[in-house]
C-alpha cells in the first residue's frame, strides 16, 4: 500500500471524492492510497445511516495516525483526523480558492508583505470559548518552538519575518506577529508571495488551545480542545477513532452525527459487504466483478476524479550508487510505465512524465524526464562509476509485511533484466519510516506518494528540491535550480513564475532525484447508497 506524506483536505473536494482509495489490507488486491477525510466532505455526505435527512454515521477503514497533534502533522493519515478537530485562519474552497475559516476576511498592504486577519466573532473552541488572536499568536509561535519539533513547520511557516529566528532558539517572539486586539492579528511576511496564504491552510498553522496544552501536558491531544466542525470522543490505538460533531461550529454544524474511523484493519472489500464500512476503494483483484452492470455492487460504483498527486522512487543522491546521476538515469530508462500501467495496474494509474501532474497549474507536457529506453539504460549503467561494481541496494518502503505492490516488484524485475541489478527490500512502520525519512537515513525509498497541499508549483518543486528544504529527502543539490525557485517565489506576473518552475522541473527530471512513477487516475470506489 502506498501512503502519502501530505496532504490539506480542500485539495481533496472536486467532485465528492477525489480521494485516492483502498482502505484495508486484501492480500489480492492492488490498493490505492487512503482516502483523506476532509471536513467539508464529511460534512457533505449527509446520512450515512440508512435513514434519509442529517445525522447518521459514516464509517471507514483507516491507518494508524502517527500524531494527532497538527503542528507535528506530516502525513495523511495524521492531517485526515487533524482538519476535522481543529481548523486555521484560511481554508481552501472546492475551486481551490482561498477561502475565510476562523478568519472572516483579511487585508493585505500595498507591497504585498502585511497580512491582517480579522477573526470571526463567533469562533469558538470546543468548549464554548472564543478564539482570539492571542490564540492564532500563541499557535504559530508553538509551532515555530524548536522544542515542538515540527517537521514540517520551517516549510509552511518561515516566510514570516522573525521565524527563523524563533525556530533556532534565539527569540522568544515571532517579530511578524502583532496581536492588534482580540479579533484582529497582522502578519508580516520577508517578500511578497503568491502562494502565502496558501500555505497557512496546512494543520501547521491551525489554532490550538493554550489553556487545554498546559492542562493535559503530553496527553493533551488525546482531549483536544480544537475548533473543527467535530471533537475527539474517543480513540484506542489500533482499534477506532471516533468523531462526534461539533454542534457550535462557526460555520455552520457538519451534517453526521459522528464518524467512525477503524484501526484495525480487515478486508476493505469483505468489510464493505458485509456493512461494517461504508466506503472503500476497489482492487485490481475485485474490479471486473463489480464493473459489471449484472453485479450488484455496480449500482454503488462511483468513479471519482483525478487527484493531484504523484507516486515515485527516490534515492540519496549523497549515497553510493545513487551519487552519480548516470546510475539513476540507468534506472529510470530501464522502467517501462506504459507496459506496467496498462498490463499490471488495469489503466488505474497515468505514467507520470514529469512532476507537476496533468491540469495543476504550471503543468507542461513538454517538460519530462527519460522514457523507456532499454538500450541507452544499459548504455549509461556502462558509463557510470558502478558499471562493474554495484554496491548493495535497499530500498525501504513503509509497511509491516506483506506485498510491497505489483508495480515496485516489475520494476525490480525490469531492473534485474535490463540491467543485472538485484535490489533488496526493506519495510519498516509508518512512523519510523517518516523520521528516517526526514533524517535522510535511507538509501533509496518507495511505496509512497506526494499530494498537493495547495494549487502552486512551489508545493511541489520548491518544497522538495531546493537543496535547503527540509522535506528534500534525497539531499539534492543544483544551484541552477536553487536560483530558478528562488526567483520564482517572488516573481510577480505569472506567466514569469510559471517559466521559471518549467525550467526548474525540466532539471529536476534530467538530475533524475527521483523517478516519477504514477499521477493518479480516476479512482474507481464503492460507496454506500444511503451516504
Amino acid at each position: 500500500m502506498k501512503r502519502w506524506l501530505r496532504t490539506v483536505p480542500a485539495l481533496a473536494l472536486i467532485g465528492l471524492v477525489s480521494l485516492i482509495l483502498a482502505c484495508g489490507s486484501d492480500s489480492d488486491s492492488t490498493p490505492v492510497p487512503q482516502a483523506t477525510a476532509s471536513s467539508q466532505i464529511a460534512a457533505t455526505l449527509g446520512s450515512a445511516t440508512p435513514s434519509a435527512g442529517v445525522g447518521g454515521v459514516f464509517r471507514r477503514l483507516w491507518n494508524e495516525p502517527p500524531t494527532l497533534d497538527p503542528h507535528q502533522v506530516g502525513d495523511v493519515d495524521s492531517a485526515g483526523v487533524l482538519v476535522e478537530i481543529f481548523s486555521g485562519l484560511v481554508t481552501l474552497s472546492t475551486d481551490l480558492q482561498v477561502e475565510p475559516d476562523l478568519a472572516e476576511r483579511w487585508e493585505v498592504s500595498d507591497d504585498g508583505l502585511v497580512y491582517t486577519f480579522f477573526l470571526r466573532s463567533n469562533a469558538k473552541f470546543h468548549d464554548g470559548k472564543p478564539v482570539t488572536a492571542e490564540d492564532v499568536r500563541y499557535s504559530l509561535e508553538r509551532a515555530l518552538d524548536p522544542d515542538t519539533y515540527s517537521p514540517q513547520v520551517e516549510t509552511y511557516l518561515d516566510d514570516i519575518v522573525g521565524a527563523a529566528e524563533k525556530l533556532k532558539g534565539t527569540a522568544q517572539e515571532i517579530s511578524g506577529l502583532r496581536v492588534i486586539n482580540d479579533l484582529t492579528i497582522e502578519i508580516t511576511i520577508d517578500a511578497p508571495k503568491a502562494y502565502f496564504l496558501a500555505k497557512l491552510t496546512y494543520p501547521t498553522a491551525f489554532v490550538v488551545d493554550r489553556e487545554n496544552i498546559e492542562k493535559e501536558g503530553d496527553d493533551w491531544t488525546r482531549k483536544p480542545n480544537g475548533t473543527g466542525p467535530f471533537i475527539l470522543a474517543s480513540y484506542k490505538i489500533g482499534q477506532e477513532i471516533i468523531l462526534e460533531r461539533n454542534p457550535h461550529f462557526y460555520r455552520g454544524p457538519a451534517l453526521l452525527d459522528r464518524v467512525e474511523l477503524i484501526l484495525s484493519g480487515g478486508s476493505a472489500m469483505a468489510m464493505y459487504e458485509n456493512g461494517e464500512i461504508d466506503i472503500t476503494g476497489v482492487g485490481l483483484a475485485d474490479l471486473d466483478r463489480v464493473s459489471n452492470p449484472q453485479e450488484a455492487l455496480n449500482r454503488e460504483l462511483v468513479v471519482a476524479p483525478p487527484g493531484f498527486s504523484l507516486s515515485y522512487i527516490g534515492f540519496n543522491v549523497e549515497q553510493a550508487p545513487f551519487d552519480d546521476p548516470k546510475f539513476r538515469q540507468a534506472l529510470a530508462l530501464s522502467i517501462n510505465k506504459t507496459l506496467i500501467a496498462d498490463q499490471v495496474l488495469a489503466n488505474l494509474v497515468v505514467p507520470a512524465t514529469g512532476i507537476l501532474p496533468p491540469d495543476f497549474p504550471g503543468y507542461d507536457p513538454i517538460v519530462q524526464g527519460p522514457s523507456y529506453d532499454a538500450e541507452r539504460a544499459v548504455s549509461l549503467l556502462a558509463e557510470s562509476a558502478y558499471a562493474n561494481n554495484v554496491p548493495r541496494i535497499i530500498i525501504t518502503v513503509p509497511g509491516t509485511g506483506g506485498s510491497v505492490g505489483l508495480d515496485l516488484e516489475v520494476i525490480l524485475e525490469m531492473w534485474r533484466t535490463t540491467l543485472g541489478i538485484d535490489v533488496e527490500i526493506q519495510q519498516v512502520e509508518w512512523a519510523t519510516f517518516l523520521q528516517d525519512l526526514n533524517d535522510k537515513r535511507l538509501q533509496a525509498f518507495a511505496g509512497l506518494g506526494w499530494q498537493a497541499d495547495y494549487p502552486d508549483p512551489q508545493d511541489f518543486l520548491d518544497i522538495l528540491f531546493h537543496s535547503e528544504s527540509r522535506l528534500n529527502h534525497s539531499a539534492y543539490a543544483n544551484s541552477t535550480v536553487d536560483r530558478l525557485l528562488e526567483q520564482a517565489r517572488v516573481a510577480a506576473e505569472w506567466e514569469d513564475r510559471k517559466a521559471l518552475y518549467n525550467q526548474a522541473e525540466q532539471l529536476i527530471l534530467d538530475d533524475v532525484p527521483w523517478i516519477p512513477l504514477w499521477f493518479s487516475g480516476e479512482n474507481v470506489i464503492l460507496l454506500k447508497p444511503y451516504v
